[in-house]
């Protein structure tokens, strides 16, 4: 019977942190076989920083997992640093990384922005990449931020209500820039009940029945400031991507094979995106899951990512 449960809790074989530019440092870890098949695992957000739970998507005799935090997000420093934080930055570290660890090839591991990022760096580095395995399909396009902004109060109206009601209604014409102005606030009386808000909403859209632990961890002052600022920040400059956008560059990854796992029911990263890519990518399996939002944890999102993992396996 194909396995649905996360491996059991592992602790990292290595960790470090790596000096980037610009004051920046990025944490990262090991954990698995250091001598087994290499994968990095990109996190969500931007800015969402990765938890332990990363850890137990792979079987640790078999995969050598890398697992790092993207500039200002999570054990990186400084929390919520959007100065010289733009997706060919974060592409670099990526690349730095890889090095710093003498890793020739790996495969990319990503969901929602982390499947962004995973794409921008295999149109960047096709050579080093074995492949994909992403989920909740994020491709940074307009009418997605859009859709976060405003389209998702349409089926959570309560949701939403709270979000764009944290701003005065002289300023709801423009939520992103009255966020921005408030979540880049040197005053934490400022920034951090805005950050919550943000966050708090994001998290109350990612399941699709409530979940009151998934929307606590987003509500934590830590992951709230990282994902909240630098997301707006991600929003207002259009993910920093090129003119042509992620499905422009297909040609150069289209070779490679990819496991896409899509939520039929996620409002955070609606499931036609998924669709736009598996299109455009004629060596990827997409498994739509029937009964799940935009969570990785959702069961049969989760069981999907296993059994992609396996089959990735099996190829060698």
């Amino acid at each position: 019977m194909p396995r649905g449960d996360l491996f059991p809790e592992i602790a990292p074989y290595e960790s470090g942190f790596m000096p980037l530019d610009s004051g920046h440092v990025m944490y990262w870890e090991q954990v698995g076989n250091p001598a087994g098949r290499p994968v990095l695992v990109v996190h969500g957000g931007p800015g969402a920083g990765a938890g332990s739970v990363h850890r137990r998507f792979f079987d640790p005799a078999h995969w050598r997992v890398v697992i790092f935090d993207q500039r200002g997000a999570g054990r990186s420093r400084p929390l919520g640093g959007v100065e010289a934080n733009t997706t060919p930055h974060l592409v670099a570290d990526m690349e730095a990384l890889r090095q710093h660890l003498c890793i020739p090839r790996w495969l990319l591991f990503g969901g929602s922005w982390g499947a962004t990022l995973a794409l921008a760096y295999g149109q960047a580095h096709p050579e080093r990449c074995e492949g994909f395995v992403l989920r909740g399909v994020f491709l940074g396009r307009r009418s997605e931020v859009e859709w976060f902004m405003h389209g998702i109060g349409r089926f959570f109206p309560d949701a939403w209500a709270a979000f764009a009601g944290h701003i005065p209604p002289a300023e709801r014409h423009d939520l992103l820039g009255a966020y921005r102005r408030r979540l880049n606030d040197p005053d934490p009386r400022i920034h951090l009940p805005a950050a919550r808000a943000w966050s708090i909403y994001e998290g109350s859209c990612s399941t699709l029945l409530p979940s009151p632990g998934t929307v606590a961890s987003f509500a934590e002052d830590r992951t709230a400031l990282g994902l909240a600022r630098i997301e707006a920040h991600y929003f207002a400059h259009d993910l920093f991507l090129p003119p042509d956008g992620l499905l422009g560059g297909m040609a150069r990854i289209a070779h490679l094979p990819a496991e896409i796992v899509q939520g039929r029911y996620d409002m955070v990263c609606p499931p036609e995106t998924a669709v736009a890519l598996a299109a455009a990518w004629p060596g990827a399996r997409l498994s739509m899951v029937p009964d799940a939002g935009h969570s990785a944890l959702e069961p049969g999102v989760r069981a999907q990512l296993i059994q992609a993992l396996e089959r990735f396996r099996a190829l060698r």
